[in-house]
């Protein structure tokens, strides 16, 4: 021990012991917060991965749902060419949601 550890009243022991502790504890805090900041970063990150395949699904079934449409209430069935141009608008829909998707990216 030094001279001035000899020299320290019991309270000034007291006191130095509970600074010591105090900067442990916020040591301990500091790293459960940024373990809990990456938890939360890392799930907000697979919410998002979830919701652009849902969204992406969505527009799938309803570009499927549009194209097998039964006869009309007239009971006259639709030629190929109005398929053909809802097929056409169900890849435009889906090709520039997923090019947005990816400018947001960048």
């Amino acid at each position: 021990m030094s001279r001035e550890a000899s020299h320290l009243t019991p309270l000034e022991s007291r006191k130095r012991l509970l600074i010591a502790e105090s900067e442990l504890n916020r040591a301990e805090l500091f790293a459960e917060w940024r373990t809990m900041t990456h938890g939360a970063g890392s799930l907000l990150r697979r919410a998002k991965t979830v919701g652009r395949w849902t969204s992406a699904a969505a527009l799938l079934v309803v570009g499927v749902a549009g194209l097998r449409r039964g006869p009309r209430a007239s009971g006259v069935k639709s030629g190929r060419f109005p398929r053909i141009l809802n097929g056409a608008r169900l890849a435009s829909a889906i090709w520039l949601a997923f090019r947005a998707r990816d400018e947001r990216r960048a």
